[in-house]
């Protein structure tokens, strides 16, 4: 088990992303604590818990601690990632883009292809817009040979949300 402080450098989500991305492509389970002990609203949010349980559904990885508030949690793989069509639902107006960073990579890299919806804020301040990752980090993922194409069905602004973004 590798354990993760979640406070550690900036103490924000992308510990947490990381963290289940990385335990989600090596199948190598992962116990985050102090999940954003320094911020504002301390634990898992929303955006963050919809990653963490996206990143567990394409690996069929067993969770505790996954609620929202929730200091400490552990995400165990229990198979490698499965291509497939997976949709995920922030229920907020929380960062789409950084769902699908979570998910995308170990997608790309899984035994066939996938689709991706996921809904919630696409322009959300102190996140990358759907823009960056149709302009600059799809790209990026091409030309390290990950197949992957994206594109946004519809923007969702702070505070509504609303908006859908894909990967086909």
């Amino acid at each position: 088990m590798v354990e993760v402080d979640g406070s550690f450098g900036e103490g924000g989500g992308q510990i947490i992303r990381s963290a289940v991305t990385l335990a989600a492509l090596t199948g190598q389970a992962v116990t985050v604590s102090r999940v954003r002990a320094g911020r504002k609203k301390p634990g898992l949010q929303p955006q963050h818990l919809t990653a963490v349980r996206a990143a567990a559904r394409i690996c069929n990885a067993t969770l505790r601690g996954d609620t929202v508030g929730s200091f400490q949690f552990t995400f165990e793989p229990q198979s490698a990632v499965q291509p497939g069509q997976y949709e995920f639902d922030i229920g907020t107006a929380g960062a789409a883009p950084l769902v699908a960073q979570t998910v995308f990579p170990p997608l790309a890299c899984a035994e066939g292809p996938s689709r991706v919806s996921i809904r919630g804020g696409t322009h959300v301040p102190h996140a990358p817009p759907a823009e960056y990752l149709e302009g600059v980090y799809f790209p990026l993922l091409q030309a390290a040979g990950l197949g992957a194409t994206f594109h946004y069905e519809r923007p969702g602004f702070f505070p509504r949300g609303g908006g859908l973004l894909e990967r086909v």
